[in-house]
């Protein structure tokens, strides 16, 4: 099937455009034994990097095909490691450059998709964004296209999805390093004409920084996902088992079942944990003024973002 695929991918790439019949091919082969290889994808970014025009069609197969790949190309599923990770990385970072918003996309969706995800998939994607707003240039600038330097709308769009992504370090958490690079891309644009989106992309993230929680467990990691599937799929493993497992390692645990079961554990004590998350503590604090006096003054933004925070407490 792989072989096939390829030998149809080079036929699409030859004239620099993908027709809906090619596009229809490839799409039969590459979910004809339910899976997307590595030689598959590695064909799809070769074509993605030939053609003259990516219409809408292609970028959906595009997308669908890359994060299927990603995502379920290995166990366990909705999981992306490091190895897939830097793969990805390395097929759009080729020649140093994201070339096409088809690419940015992906990446996106895969955060979005994923349970889980490497720092360094979200990190690379964020540090794109900003290249691309104080360069002017890149996949978001019309493929490249000479701009002001300013925080487009479809800038704001990549940047709240990435942030609050499932995969991201904390699902809907805004991390040291989102807020960061968001205060970065405030300095270097506050004279500039950015999307309407950007005075409250900027003061929610800063404030989720600040005043929200992020669980430990809060994502399933790539090993513990692994071992749970192996479980699952175990056929032999059975509650006698468990039982005896149990008898043999903690025996003194069996003398007090009766006790156990039928008995609620304590559960985590969310609004504990939101209510501790509301304090802004004098780390955070300290931390929060030496981004303002950064540039030695207080804007507007900073100045908002300052008044949410005080009607809060």
């Amino acid at each position: 099937m792989t072989t096939h695929f390829i030998e149809l991918a080079k036929a699409a790439a030859a004239d620099g455009q993908v027709n809906s019949e090619e596009l229809l091919a490839l799409r039969r082969q590459g979910w004809g034994d339910g899976i997307i290889t590595r030689g598959e994808a590695e064909a799809l970014f070769a074509i993605n990097n030939t053609l003259n025009e990516r219409s809408p069609e292609w970028c959906d197969f595009f997308v669908e095909a890359i994060g299927e790949f990603v995502l379920n190309g290995t166990p366990p599923r909705l999981q992306c490691n490091d190895e897939e990770a830097q793969w990805l990385i390395d097929q759009i970072d080729h020649d140093g450059v994201t070339e096409s918003m088809v690419e940015l996309e992906t990446m996106v969706r895969i955060i979005e998709r994923a349970e889980n995800t490497p720092d360094r998939l979200k990190n690379y994607v964020l540090a794109q964004v900003e290249r691309e707003v104080l360069t002017g240039t890149g996949p978001t600038r019309c493929g490249g296209e000479l701009a002001a330097t300013h925080i487009s709308a479809a800038e704001c769009r990549i940047v709240r999805r990435v942030i609050w992504a499932s995969g991201g370090h904390g699902p809907a958490a805004v991390t040291r390093y989102d807020a960061e690079m968001l205060f970065r891309l405030k300095d270097e644009t506050l004279a500039e004409e950015n999307a309407a989106e950007w005075d409250d992309l900027f003061i929610d993230a800063i404030a989720n920084y600040l005043k929200g929680f992020v669980l430990q467990n809060a994502q399933v990691s790539h090993d513990r996902k692994l071992e749970l599937e192996a479980f699952i799929a175990d056929n032999q493993a059975n509650v006698g088992r468990f039982m005896g497992q149990v008898a043999k390692e903690a025996p003194h645990v069996m003398n007090h079942l009766g006790k156990v079961f039928g008995k609620k554990k304590p559960g985590t004590d969310y609004a504990a944990l939101a209510a501790a998350g509301e304090v802004i503590t004098d780390y955070e604090n300290a931390w929060l003024e030496a981004m303002i006096d950064t540039d030695g003054e207080v804007d507007d933004l900073e100045s908002r973002l300052i008044a949410r925070l005080a009607s809060e407490m």
